[in-house]
């Protein structure tokens, strides 16, 4: 199958690298488009596809045709090629708050869109993407859909009523957990470990953890009482970051990234 993508900015590079790294597709059958002749040229040196600045192209060739643009320039982007767009084409569009009905809307008709929200992790093949497809879409159409996304990582399907929730979840928390990271790497710097290591330190106890619940299963909490010995360092950590309100600003911040979403 023919591949495309309109923009081709570091979500997109990432979906092409990991088709191609997977074996998914070869670089013959992946199309891509960019306004920025400069985007266009680091991609063709970079990964050797179909390149251009002409959408139409893109779209023309296109049997799945990936959506990648910022939502503020999705109207004229969509507008340059949408009539080139045949009914047997499936969409996907990666595009943060831009619902099925507005697809629709947007195109003047309905077609087969699959919505979804990747993270950033994408490009490191870690991602956690949210898809939702219409019921245009068959069940092999949505199975190939779900097999270009998880060329950069895992996919689930959910319904579209809790996109926003997904945006807030993984889309945005990536820049959370930098926060996070960052955060105790400069308490470790304070207490004399040198940047470097702390970085090092603080990431990879992240990464650990995360890791160690994926693949236990067990419930976070659990796990943060595994950790907490009675009258130990862990529990004393614990108890300034509950009276802090560590918790509650946590749900604070997703809430207000749903929101937005819902706003765009």
């Amino acid at each position: 199958m023919n591949i495309g993508f309109i923009g081709m900015g570091n979500m997109a590079g990432a979906m092409i690298g990991g088709l191609l790294k997977n074996g998914l597709e070869k670089k013959e059958n992946i199309y891509g488009s960019d306004a920025s002749e400069a985007v266009v040229k680091k991609r063709t040196e970079e990964f050797g596809i179909n390149t251009t600045t002409d959408n139409r192209e893109v779209a023309k060739a296109s049997n799945y045709l990936v959506l990648a643009v910022k939502p503020q320039y999705a109207v004229s982007a969509i507008n340059s090629f949408k009539d080139v767009i045949t009914d047997d084409t499936v969409i996907i569009s990666i595009m943060a708050g831009k619902s099925l009905a507005w697809l629709d809307e947007a195109f003047g008709k309905k077609l087969k869109f699959v919505r979804c929200m990747p993270n950033t992790a994408a490009l490191v093949g870690a991602a956690i993407t949210g898809v939702t497809p219409n019921d245009a879409v068959t069940e092999d159409e949505l199975k190939n859909a779900i097999s270009i996304i998880e060329s950069f990582g895992k996919a689930s399907v959910v319904p579209e009523n809790l996109m926003d929730a997904v945006c807030a979840v993984s889309g945005s928390s990536p820049a959370y957990v930098f926060m996070f990271i960052e955060a105790m790497a400069d308490a470790a710097v304070e207490e004399g470990m040198p940047r470097a290591q702390a970085y090092e330190f603080a990431a990879n106890a992240v990464y650990g953890s995360a890791k160690l619940m994926i693949d236990t299963g067990k419930h976070p909490g659990e796990l943060k009482d595994m950790v907490c010995s009675p009258a130990g360092t862990t529990i004393a950590a614990v108890r300034v970051l509950e009276e802090a309100g560590f918790r509650g600003t946590v749900i604070d911040a997703v809430e207000a990234a749903a929101e937005r979403s819902r706003e765009l």
